[in-house]
């Protein structure tokens, strides 16, 4: 990169998948190192918390242009993690993907209402969370 290039440059250009900033939170150590792992192969920048406390303050920090959130968490879950971060002006654009072992309707339903843009169910593939930062980025 050139000197001339500003760090907002940089979060801003998230159609080279390059610059794209991720978030994974997961109270799984073994799926937050796998997710963090295919997609810094990928080319993205990530940051990874392991509950939705932790996301939070991360959050506004990071400035992700995409969060892959799990469902089952101690303390704060996925949905309340999900809806909390909708609820922030700055962040209700900010797509939000759903990641967990069930696979129901009412799952999926309550991921919608809360604000999420789509729902993978674990395991996931490289492929699947690759397809999900397309469609949404």
């Amino acid at each position: 990169m050139t000197d001339d290039v500003s760090p907002a440059d940089t979060v801003s250009e998230a159609n080279g998948q390059a610059s794209l900033k991720v978030m994974v939170i997961d109270d799984s150590k073994t799926i937050r190192r796998t997710a963090e792992t295919l997609l810094r192969k990928h080319g993205c920048e990530v940051e990874t918390a392991d509950d939705g406390f932790e996301a939070l303050s991360k959050v506004a920090e990071f400035k992700p242009d995409i969060i892959f959130v799990d469902i089952m968490m101690p303390r704060l879950d996925g949905y309340q993690t999900c809806a909390l971060i909708k609820q922030n002006s700055a962040f209700r654009k900010t797509p939000v993907i759903m990641l967990s072992s069930k696979d129901s309707i009412f799952d999926k339903a309550r991921g919608r209402i809360v604000g999420s843009e789509e729902y993978l169910t674990k395991p996931f593939t490289r492929d699947d969370l690759i397809e999900a930062i397309k469609r949404f980025t």
